[in-house]
């Protein structure tokens, strides 16, 4: 098995879950204004990356989360995408893409940076992705074997 096979094995959820904690890390902070931190505007600053003006004249100012949530929409066209590839390797990255999502379900529960609402949504998109994954699966290998027999 070479390189290229193993890596379009990884479940691209994992780089998600690896880039959203090595955010954190770093000090970006995922935290939605809650109705304690409402009361008091000045400790409820969004920390918008930039700003543009839309045509309408309306600002868009994306956050870090929306950024991340972006980008883990994309990651989900290209994971159901990948689902859609028959052969005895698919049950292998339904396998792993499951493991994620229950690391997703895990660290969601048990630790504090990630008990977002952006990390919730990243975990329903995982759960979303193994779900979407084993449905397409079976109903290729029903339509083959009803096609064969």
């Amino acid at each position: 098995m070479n390189i290229s096979k193993l890596i379009s094995l990884m479940p691209l959820f994992a780089v998600i879950l690896i880039l959203y904690n090595v955010m954190v890390f770093f000090g970006v902070n995922f935290d939605e204004c809650t109705a304690q931190t409402l009361k008091n505007a000045a400790e409820c600053q969004v920390n918008s990356l930039f700003s543009l003006t839309l045509p309408s004249g309306k600002e868009w100012a994306p956050t870090w989360s929306s950024l991340i949530l972006m980008l883990g929409v994309m990651t989900l066209y290209i994971e159901l995408v990948k689902s859609t590839k028959t052969g005895s390797i698919t049950l292998i990255e339904h396998a792993l893409s499951m493991v994620v999502f229950i690391a997703c379900l895990m660290e969601f529960i048990l630790i504090d940076s990630a008990g977002t609402s952006t990390f919730l949504i990243i975990t329903l998109m995982s759960l979303l992705d193994v779900v979407a994954g084993f449905t397409i699966t079976v109903a290729s290998a029903r339509r083959d074997f009803t096609m064969g027999g």
